[in-house]
């Protein structure tokens, strides 16, 4: 891991420090002290189950592409995709890649065809995400009276995010248009670096006819988008409802359009690459918005604090712990990219 990731994780770990010293550690503690350990099992729980269906998931593309392989390898390639998501500054991209390298390389599968499965992985995901926040700003605007500017950001992001991808599945679907733009973006690259002598481009070319080719394959596999979707869904779902069971072991019962929408908030923040996993932005805007909502700072941060131990540190710590598995030229690939 490079000086600079790790810079950045102590920047992120300082900012939610801060914000704790404002509050009062004391009575952060005390709200934790006073919770419920059996739904915050449960809470774990919930984690785990969402991991098994991420898996799922992706094992619904992956086989409609061919690429055989058990979900007990998907499951731990999934987990260090997920921890370098969370280590790098990268707008939880970083670890798309990496886990396409290892799928492919584990598969005996070009990479191109690995790599598509990641992105029609994510693809399926944003599905649910756009729905939901679609109604977090709705929500936004009646329950928690966030400020105009802030609403507006939430609808500008929004709007980038859905062009982006009705963009990124057009170039998929048309092949021309997405020719035209690997060529433009070549030569855009060309004008920088001169290193991109014609092999290249051409390899360059031949590997995104076939990511088109195999994302063209899964847009056509009825069955990708009739489990995969509605799976996204139930994802999303418990998702919230591990925040919700977060909060019950606190002994509050916050209301589940408002954590719902806090979520959704905190998952734009976390997409835009600044600090590692949104770590310290993402933190410190759930702190503020469940107090814009009307839940006790103290508690609004002891929940902050407890949720992003499950669905941050321990997600970060397993895949971190399995990367070995995986050789050494896996953890190169981590080092490169942290």
């Amino acid at each position: 891991m490079k000086y600079k990731t790790l810079l950045l994780m102590t920047a992120g770990v300082g900012v939610l420090a801060v914000m704790v010293l404002i509050i009062g550690p004391e009575k952060i503690e005390g709200a934790i002290k006073q919770s419920n350990p059996w739904y915050l099992a449960l809470a774990v729980i919930i984690q785990l189950i969402i991991y098994g269906l991420w898996t799922e998931r992706w094992a619904i593309t992956t086989n409609s592409v061919g690429i055989s392989i058990s979900r007990r390898h998907l499951l731990p390639m999934l987990l260090v995709g997920l921890a370098i998501n969370n280590i790098t500054p990268s707008g939880r991209g970083g670890g798309e890649p990496v886990r396409a390298y290892i799928l492919g390389k584990y598969s005996n599968s070009p990479t191109e065809t690995a790599f598509a499965t990641v992105i029609a992985d994510r693809g399926l995901d944003t599905f649910p995400f756009i729905a939901l926040a679609v109604i977090t700003i709705i929500t936004a605007i009646l329950y928690i009276k966030l400020p105009s500017w802030m609403v507006i950001t939430l609808i500008v992001c929004l709007a980038v995010l859905i062009i982006l991808f009705a963009l990124a599945l057009y170039m998929c679907i048309n092949r021309e248009f997405g020719d035209r733009t690997v060529k433009w973006v070549l030569k855009l690259v060309n004008r920088i670096s001169n290193k991109f002598h014609d092999k290249i481009r051409e390899r360059a070319i031949n590997a995104v006819v076939g990511f088109q080719d195999s994302m063209r394959v899964m847009i056509n596999d009825r069955k990708v988008l009739l489990y995969g979707i509605p799976l996204s869904f139930v994802i999303w779902f418990l998702e919230i409802l591990r925040v919700y069971v977060v909060f019950l072991a606190l002994n509050v019962n916050a209301p589940l359009e408002i954590i719902a929408a806090v979520f959704v908030i905190s998952t734009l923040i976390g997409m835009i690459p600044l600090l590692p996993g949104g770590l310290g932005a993402v933190d410190g805007m759930m702190i503020l918005l469940y107090s814009y909502a009307g839940i006790p700072a103290s508690v609004s941060a002891a929940a902050t604090i407890v949720e992003r131990l499950i669905s941050f540190w321990m997600t970060s710590i397993i895949g971190v712990a399995v990367m070995p598995y995986f050789g050494v030229d896996a953890v190169e690939k981590l080092s490169k990219k942290s």
